[in-house]
């Protein structure tokens, strides 16, 4: 079995392509190649390319524990280089089918960077999905541990919650990330990103995914965190979020779509041996 893998702002994901692994990816097949001890190592897999009838390419994207993400920032930029890569793209935009919906990318400088149109971000309980009434979830309260905090929750394609803070920081995303990931208020389960705001253009994040853990850098938790922060007046329409791997550039609209530009590194291509996959997790 073939693969690629890259990373983005130390975000990494795996490249196999359907061509030469077939139809179906099962979860302990995921598990085993995401495994940083027992398998290659990574924070998800980009299946792909897929046919589609409405998009150039349709992709699917899993996490390291099995399940399937609607969408992510960063492994959308990483697929839109390996397309690169393979030769099935140039220098002009095209665009992707996710199961968090249509995307748009175009590659620049040689494949190192790249820019996706992500969509618009909707603050609707109901399409994020919050439990409880119809509404816009701004400054809602949330007890972790004790610890009374205020929550704001979008969508991208996928759900995200926004802790702001006055500092953030690796420790506190890891202890209160997985609590809030699977607060029975977010029936999807949800990724979390604790916000703290440097000033009128930047923002820094921490961020704990959702089917993944911990995680140096989220195109998609940035798009969701400046969208926030953009929302509250705290930040203007164009954002450079910061986070341990790294720098993502976020430009938001008054209708609150989303473009975000950021670099792709190829780490290493090569053939996972059969034997692997005689393991179980």
């Amino acid at each position: 079995m073939k693969f690629f893998k890259y990373h983005a702002l130390g975000n990494d994901y795996i490249v196999l392509n359907p061509a030469d692994v077939g139809n179906q990816l099962m979860p302990p097949q995921i598990r085993l190649i995401c495994h940083r001890n027992y398998g290659i190592g990574a924070d998800g897999i980009l299946f792909g390319p897929l046919e589609s009838s409405e998009c150039d390419f349709a992709l699917r994207i899993f996490n390291p524990d099995g399940s399937e993400a609607e969408k992510s920032g960063n492994g959308l930029r990483i697929f839109s280089r390996y397309l690169w890569d393979s030769g099935l793209v140039q220098e002009r935009a095209f665009t992707i089918l996710t199961a968090g919906g249509k995307v748009s990318a175009q590659v620049h400088k040689g494949g190192r960077n790249v820019t996706v149109d992500m969509g618009r971000v909707s603050f609707d309980s109901r399409q994020i999905p919050v439990e409880g009434p119809s509404r816009e979830v701004m400054n809602e309260a949330i007890l972790v541990d004790g610890q009374k905090l205020l929550l704001c929750a979008v969508t991208i394609g996928n759900p995200h919650c926004i802790i702001l803070r006055d500092e953030v920081t690796a420790e506190e995303a890891q202890k209160w990330g997985p609590q809030i990931e699977k607060d029975p208020r977010f029936p999807n389960r949800t990724n979390v990103q604790f916000m703290k705001i440097l000033d009128r253009d930047n923002i820094q994040i921490e961020i704990w995914e959702r089917g993944a853990g911990y995680t140096l850098a989220s195109g998609s938790s940035s798009c969701a965190a400046a969208a926030v922060a953009y929302k509250l007046g705290l930040c203007d329409s164009q954002v450079a979020v910061h986070m341990p791997g790294g720098i993502i550039e976020i430009t938001i609209s008054r209708d609150f779509l989303i473009s975000m530009s950021g670099p792709v590194t190829k780490v290493i291509d090569g053939t996972i041996s059969d034997e692997m996959f005689s393991q179980t997790l």
